[in-house]
């Protein structure tokens, strides 16, 4: 395991099932997973990773971003996480509109 792996395993709290789930992924289930659903998801998730980079707008501030290989993993491993959580709520939304559709219909 490289050190970027070890600060990942390390964020998520060694080796995790959740960790071994993700690590277990095929490339086309990470392509996939990696992709946003709606314009919406991927707008929370660029102001997520803005945020944790300190985003000054770049149109007014000339901004570089310096880290180093480990935390470039974590942010990597927050952006993941953020991600999972956002389309779980997308389609937790999605799925109650649909009960909600066919409730009315009744």
């Amino acid at each position: 395991m490289n050190n970027a792996e070890n600060q990942v395993s390390a964020y998520f709290g060694g080796e995790s099932e959740l960790l071994q789930y993700m690590q277990s992924m095929s490339p086309e289930t990470v392509a996939q997973l990696s992709n946003p659903s709606s314009a919406e998801v991927l707008k929370v998730m660029e102001r997520n990773v803005f945020g944790l980079l300190g985003g000054l707008p770049s149109e007014q501030f000339n901004v570089t971003v310096t880290t180093n290989r480990d935390s470039l993993a974590r942010l990597l491993a927050s952006a993941m996480m953020s991600g999972y959580f956002l389309r779980n709520a997308e389609q937790r939304m999605q799925f109650e509109q649909s009960l909600q559709a066919v409730s009315a219909e009744s």
